[in-house]
C-alpha cells in the first residue's frame, strides 16, 4: 500500500501540472444569461464621497505617507470584514529614489487570496487581479483616480461579489468529496495592490515599479515545498490580469499579447454579453427606449492573435512579471489606441472626473471574469443542494 501510494503521488502531481498549462482550453465555463443578470450590483460602493470602496482611496497615498497607511488599512480592513475567509498578507521592502537621497523609503504590497480549503499553498495555481494603489509626488495634491484608485475599488467589489458563491461551490464539492476533480479543484484566485508603480521624479528602469520589482524578484526565489506542483508563488501565478486607468467615459481597451488573447477574447465577450441583458449602466441602450448600436470597449475582439500589433512602450506593473514568464492579461485604456486618457497625470485625475456608470460597469465586467474563471456557473443566488450539483455535472 505505501509503496503504491508513494508511485502514485507524482504521476497524480504531473497530471494537474498538465491541467494547468491547458487550463484556457478546457478550464473555462461560460456564464448563463440568468447569472449574469443575478451578479450583484455595486450599490454605493463607487461613490467618490461615501462609497465604502472608492471613497476611502481618493486621496494622495504616496508611498511611505500617513495617506498610503491609511488606504492599506481601507485593503485590511475590507478584506478582514467582508471577506474573513481569505488570506491577507504584506510584502515589504524599501528603496531609494531620486527626490529622497540616502534615505530608504518603505514600499508595501498588499496581497489576499483565497485558495480551496483541502489544497496546500503549493498546489494552487491562482488567477491574479492587480492594480497599484500608490498616487504621484508631483502634481501636489494629486489624487489619481483612474490611476488608480478606481481599479482598486473595481477588484475588491468583484471579489465580494463572488466570495459567497466560492463558498457555496468549494462546500459542494467537500460534501460530494469530489476533491480530485483535476483542475477546478486546485484553482484559486488573489488580489496585488501594489505600491511604488509611479515615478518619484521621471520615469526610468530603477525610478519606477518599485514594489512589482520587489515582489516579482521575491516570488521568483522563495521555493515551495519540494513535492508542490508550482516551485514558486511566481509559477503559481495563472494569469496576471493588471487594471489601469480605468474610470473614464468609453475607455479603448487592445489586446497586446497572443498568449491571453484568448482572455481578452472572453472578456470581451462577456462586455457584449452583460451590454445585451441591460447589465451595463453607460450603456446607450440601459435605460430602453429606441435601440443604438453598443459600443465595444475591448477593440480587438474579433482580431486573430496573429494580427495583434502591441504597443511595446507601455511600462507598467506587468514587465517585473513578464520578463518571468507570467502570462500577462493588460486591461488599460488607451484612447485612441496611441495615448492615454486626458487627466492622466494631471490635477484632474480626482473622483469628480470618473464616469461612474463606467466605473460600476469595470466592476460588473470584472466580477464575471472573475466568476467565469472560477467556474461559478450555478452558484449565484439561492444556495443549491449537493444533489443539484449532482444533476449538473451530471448533465456537463
Amino acid at each position: 500500500m505505501l509503496a503504491a501510494s508513494s508511485n502514485r503521488q507524482p504521476l497524480w502531481r504531473c497530471l494537474i501540472s498538465l491541467f494547468c498549462l491547458i487550463q484556457c482550453i478546457a478550464a473555462y465555463q461560460t456564464l448563463s444569461e440568468d447569472t449574469l443578470k443575478l451578479l450583484p450590483q455595486p450599490g454605493n460602493d463607487f461613490d467618490i464621497h461615501e462609497g465604502n470602496l472608492l471613497a476611502p482611496i481618493l486621496r494622495t497615498r504616496v508611498p511611505g505617507s500617513a495617506g498610503s497607511a491609511a488606504v492599506l488599512n481601507h485593503f485590511n480592513d475590507f478584506f478582514k470584514t467582508s471577506l474573513p475567509d481569505w488570506t491577507i498578507e504584506l510584502q515589504n521592502s524599501t528603496s531609494k529614489t531620486p527626490v529622497t537621497g540616502k534615505k530608504e523609503v518603505p514600499f508595501v504590497n498588499f496581497i489576499a487570496y483565497r485558495d480551496p480549503p483541502w489544497a496546500s499553498k503549493g498546489d494552487v495555481g491562482r488567477l491574479t487581479l492587480v492594480a497599484h494603489y500608490d498616487s504621484k509626488l508631483h502634481p501636489e495634491g494629486f489624487i489619481g483616480a483612474i490611476d488608480s484608485a478606481a481599479p482598486c475599488a473595481m477588484i475588491m467589489h468583484a471579489m465580494r461579489s463572488i466570495d459567497a458563491a466560492l463558498t457555496r461551490k468549494w462546500n459542494d464539492m467537500e460534501a460530494q468529496g469530489n476533491l480530485d476533480s483535476g483542475l477546478e479543484a486546485y484553482t484559486g484566485i488573489q488580489v496585488f495592490f501594489l505600491d511604488g508603480e509611479e515615478a518619484f521624479n521621471t520615469w526610468t528602469d530603477s525610478d519606477s515599479l518599485y514594489g512589482a520589482r520587489s515582489l516579482a524578484e521575491t516570488w521568483e526565489r522563495t521555493p515551495h515545498s519540494s513535492m508542490s506542483i508550482f516551485k514558486t508563488p511566481l509559477s503559481s501565478i495563472t494569469l496576471f490580469v493588471l487594471l489601469d486607468l480605468l474610470g473614464s467615459k468609453n475607455p479603448t481597451i487592445q489586446s497586446y499579447f497572443p498568449t491571453t488573447h484568448w482572455a481578452y477574447q472572453s472578456l470581451a465577450e462577456l462586455e457584449s454579453r452583460l451590454r445585451a441583458v441591460k447589465q451595463f449602466k453607460s450603456s446607450p441602450n440601459y435605460e430602453g427606449g429606441k435601440e443604438v448600436n453598443e459600443p465595444q470597449w475591448l477593440v480587438d475582439a474579433k482580431t486573430s492573435e496573429h494580427s495583434l500589433k502591441p504597443w511595446t512602450a507601455i511600462q507598467d506593473d506587468h514587465i517585473p512579471f513578464l520578463r518571468r514568464g507570467v502570462d500577462i492579461l493588460h486591461i488599460i485604456d488607451t484612447p485612441g489606441r496611441a495615448s492615454f486618457p486626458t487627466v492622466w497625470h494631471t490635477i484632474k485625475d480626482d473622483g469628480e472626473h470618473l464616469d461612474i456608470a463606467t466605473v460600476e460597469d469595470w466592476g460588473m465586467l470584472m466580477t464575471a471574469f472573475a466568476a467565469e474563471w472560477m467556474e461559478l456557473e450555478g452558484y449565484f443566488g439561492e444556495p443549491h443542494s449537493t444533489e443539484k450539483l449532482s444533476s449538473r455535472k451530471t448533465e456537463l
